[in-house]
């Protein structure tokens, strides 16, 4: 989803033009990247840097800045560099970093425990520990367990959503129409179904307002809609909006769809992801036939009470979630394991988040990723505080490269022509299947970082950063693909 910033007095709106996820800030429709005279043909490394530099000097990228490092992978030897020391805002080439230390500090078997407690006069206590993956489907199976248990009634519901101690649910450093969107959902212990939720709008008859179908029952209880859009004829352009005041309940939905037009998709994070938690809880129980009563008053009994764990679900393990970290470039997930690093240490009046960057930087560090190659403000790129040189990326890559979790790593990364964020990118050219490599897009910032299997030189690991461009994405990651297509055409010579 694209966003449009309106400010007016009293009120923030954002609006939102759908068909574009910037979470994945994919170029589906982008086009494929020239294969040049340089880029069909083998080339020598003496030949790569005057290859290159034919493509980052050409007069449209002339006001961008590019980063860029190529090295060899075992030994590491630069064959390439381009300002490689200096700082970027990486976008999602962060989540290289995150998971890198996320694999070695809790190892590629680490599970999410989300558990509930009981007492023996129904009170149920439900206490998250941040898994990214929870959805409706594991909801129902603590609720299946309650059943098993003998538990038929509930008088009250505890919520204890305190795992990340200090936690931020927003982080401080994002742009506020960011947090606003599903890209941008609030990280906390007790998540469920991403703390996202859809809405469809589609044409009625010309004249009438747009139809509303939101994705479940319990996100259409969430919000109030004022929809002031119109189905207008066939043929006539889509201007549909979908805005809310930045603390606010209420879409707003305007705009035009005509009647022969496509329905349109939106995401939005969700507001209190604590209560939308308890919702989707007791809808849960509900539907195994668990009584629930909703108590006038209630004083929550103090936690020593909740002693034994009634029903208790994982997550799948660590190995697998950075499938949905890396290969979708999911912020969400990021963002939860930031935070799980962060239960490691103890540090006093530090949040969640911060303390996870302290164990980010000592473990890279301990890697032998140069500390002062970045500067990390979150865990999944979205902040425009991160600064990272290329050159600190293609440390962590060389690093995991020969590092025990070596297959585990490069098998989250998305391969070119073939899955995830680069699905799309790089097909049926030579870079199909051989390139593994994190993509990363925000405003002003588009990077492309991983390893390349040249079929006809050493393996490598490469990291290309461009910042402050005036030229669209598609641009740059067409002059991106461009390059990488010219290290898949290295040989020895």
């Amino acid at each position: 989803m694209l966003t449009t910033i309106i400010k007016r007095t009293g009120l923030i709106i954002i609006l939102f033009s759908a068909q574009f996820n910037i979470r994945q800030a994919v170029a589906q429709t982008d086009p494929q990247p020239r294969i040049n005279g340089e880029a069909n043909r083998a080339i020598c490394p003496a030949q790569l840097s005057k290859a290159i530099e034919t493509v980052t000097n050409r007069p449209q990228f002339s006001r961008g800045r590019w980063g860029i490092v190529v090295q060899t992978l075992s030994p590491s030897t630069t064959i390439y560099s381009r300002d490689a020391q200096k700082y970027f805002i990486p976008a999602s080439n962060v989540k290289l970093l995150l998971t890198a230390a996320a694999l070695h500090k809790l190892g590629a078997n680490f599970r999410i425990r989300t558990s509930i407690y009981g007492t023996s006069n129904g009170v149920l206590r439900i206490v998250g520990r941040g898994d990214p993956s929870l959805t409706d489907v594991q909801l129902k199976q603590l609720a299946q367990q309650l059943k098993q248990k003998g538990v038929n009634q509930v008088i009250q519901l505890i919520a204890d959503d305190n795992y990340f101690q200090g936690n931020d649910i927003v982080d401080p450093s994002w742009e506020w129409e960011d947090v606003q969107a599903d890209y941008g959902a609030p990280i906390n212990s007790l998540i469920v179904n991403q703390n996202a939720v859809s809405l469809q709008l589609f044409p009625q008859k010309i004249g009438q307002p747009l139809g509303v179908v939101w994705g479940s029952t319990s996100a259409a209880k969430q919000w109030q809609i004022d929809n002031k859009s119109l189905t207008t004829k066939p043929g006539e352009a889509t201007t549909v909006n979908v805005s809310r005041a930045l603390n606010g309940s209420t879409l707003k939905i305007s705009g035009n769809l005509s009647i022969d037009a496509p329905s349109e998709s939106f995401g939005l994070a969700v507001i209190d992801p604590v209560a939308n938690f308890l919702q989707h809880l007791r809808q849960a129980l509900v539907t195994e036939k668990i009584k629930y009563n909703v108590p006038t008053k209630s004083i929550a009994p103090p936690l020593a009470v909740f002693i034994t764990e009634l029903a208790a679900v994982e997550s799948v393990p660590l190995s697998q979630l950075l499938l949905e970290t890396n290969l979708n470039s999911n912020n969400l997930y990021a963002e939860a394991l930031l935070r799980s690093l962060g239960v490691k240490v103890y540090l006093p009046q530090s949040t969640a988040a911060t303390k996870g960057l302290e164990v980010v930087k000592q473990t890279l560090t301990q890697l032998g990723v140069n500390p002062a190659g970045y500067v990390l403000a979150d865990g999944s790129g979205l902040s425009r505080h991160n600064l990272v040189s290329p050159e600190a990326i293609s440390q962590t890559l060389s690093a995991m490269g020969s590092s025990p979790y070596a297959a585990i790593y490069r098998a989250s990364l998305p391969v070119a022509g073939v899955s995830g964020t680069m699905t799309n990118r790089l097909k049926n050219t030579p870079a199909q299947g051989v390139v593994s490599a994190k993509t990363g897009t925000i405003s002003g910032a588009i990077a492309l970082s991983g390893y390349i299997n040249a079929p006809n030189y050493e393996p490598l690991v490469f990291s290309i950063i461009v910042n402050q461009s005036d030229q669209n994405a598609a641009t740059i990651r067409q002059a991106v693909d461009e390059i990488v297509l010219l290290l898949v055409s290295l040989r020895r010579c």
